[in-house]
């Protein structure tokens, strides 16, 4: 078995006990939970000393997966993911199945269908949807590479994916995109 299965495996079975992990993204690294544990995502707001009132990303493998929790997809919504030139994350206004930890004050939930291989193969397994919380305390700058991430962050966490942690390149944050069922949306962060 090859060092990319195991670390799948090893992160898989540390959601499952309720675990968080800090692991790689489409973007950058991130600090991640199962996304439906209420304990596991409370622990993540202690981890980043981050309000509670702040919502965090969700990352999903595909559309079927996103249509498990939000209660419908806006007008031209497929045409969006087809354009998206780089990782893009999307506000919903009406979520569904989701404890309200994972939700922002106004009832918003944020979404990405993950593109990379690591966080698909871990999401399809769980098959759940996964918290993706850049790996930094609040206020911080997120961590561009593995090297920059914190000390602090690493020893708060309870796994640490070894999985391209010698990746050079730099990453940013991604793309946040709000949508209205009516398929109207607002850049919030580009």
């Amino acid at each position: 078995m090859n060092q990319f299965i195991r670390q799948i495996q090893a992160a898989e079975d540390e959601l499952l006990i309720g675990n968080v992990i800090l692991y790689p993204t489409d973007t950058v690294w991130g600090i991640g939970c199962d996304a439906e544990n209420v304990q596991a995502v409370r622990k993540i707001y202690k981890i980043k000393e981050r309000e509670e009132s702040k919502a965090m990303i969700l990352l999903v493998t595909d559309k079927a997966m996103l249509l498990r929790y939000v209660k419908a997809l806006p007008e031209g919504f497929d045409e969006m993911l087809q354009q998206q030139e780089r990782p893009t994350t999307y506000v919903f206004s009406e979520p569904k199945n989701l404890p309200k930890e994972v939700l922002a004050d106004d009832g918003t939930v944020a979404i990405r269908i993950t593109e990379d291989e690591f966080c698909h193969r871990l999401i399809r397994h769980s098959n759940r949807p996964l918290v993706s919380t850049s790996a930094n305390v609040s206020g911080e700058p997120s961590p561009k590479t593995f090297a920059d991430v914190s000390e602090v962050i690493k020893k708060r966490v309870d796994f640490v994916v070894n999985w391209r942690q010698d990746d050079e390149m730099a990453s940013k944050p991604s793309r946040i995109v709000k949508v209205m069922p009516d398929g109207t949306h607002t850049v919030l962060r580009d």
